[in-house]
């Protein structure tokens, strides 16, 4: 299957305050990264989509700290600043135009600090 590897749990692919926690519970970090590879590979999603899919579900639940992470991972699987975008734009007649309109504000804040 074409899906992403798990959540890197280290060296500042995730908030300080998750890695802290994972430092405290280590067998939980180790079941999350399990979990992220199973359903990485349990479909034919690529890498680039899948980030998507994660934005878009952030966008959904109004998650910051998230939205920001998949946005950058989304780049890095090959996303450009524009697909982005578009896919948290995605969210507005669902989620409604304030909940999508915070969530691009945070993705074009993670955009601008990874340009």
């Amino acid at each position: 299957m074409a899906g992403e590897k798990g959540l890197d749990i280290r060296g500042g692919d995730v908030p300080k305050t998750f890695e802290r926690f994972v430092d405290r519970y280590p067998e939980l970090g180790e079941a999350l990264t399990a979990m992220g590879d199973a359903v990485g590979s349990a479909g034919p999603l690529d890498g680039k989509t899948s980030e998507l899919v994660k934005l878009g579900v952030c966008v959904g639940a109004g998650l910051e700290s998230a939205t920001k992470s998949h946005a950058r991972r989304a780049l890095q699987a090959g996303a450009s600043p524009d697909e982005v975008l578009h896919a948290v734009l995605q969210g507005m007649n669902t989620v409604g135009w304030s909940k999508t309109v915070m969530a691009w504000q945070w993705a074009s804040d993670q955009l601008a600090d990874e340009a």
